[in-house]
């Protein structure tokens, strides 16, 4: 079964950036390829929620409340799925978590962003 291991979480002021990880094993890359990528966050006491993902046809699909600010990427060759977020604010507060094929899927252990005012 495929693993996801997310990474890059951390601490930072509101306005910073910070770069997420999620390096996949036990997957060719056809099957990387394939897949439909992305992150999804759960702040506290909230429920699980989209921030980014490919769409089964290649492009990428945004929450509203990251548009502009985050940037989903991946490395097909190395089979690495990436989220750039950059001027962060405390609402992103919340472990972000890497997914593949949807909720249905399959999910990463997760990596804490805290984002401090």
């Amino acid at each position: 079964q495929a693993q996801l291991v997310e990474s890059g979480g951390g601490l930072v002021q509101a306005g910073g950036s910070l770069k997420l990880t999620c390096k996949t094993s036990r997957m060719i890359t056809s099957t990387f390829v394939s897949s439909v990528m992305g992150w999804y966050r759960q702040a506290p006491e909230k429920e699980r929620e989209l921030v980014a993902t490919y769409t089964s046809d290649g492009r990428t699909n945004y929450a509203d409340s990251v548009k502009g600010r985050f940037t989903l990427s991946r490395d097909n060759s190395r089979k690495i799925l990436y989220l750039q977020m950059n001027n962060l604010q405390p609402d992103d507060t919340g472990v972000y978590y890497c997914n593949r094929n949807g909720p249905l899927g399959s999910w990463g252990q997760g990596t804490q962003v805290t984002v401090s005012s």
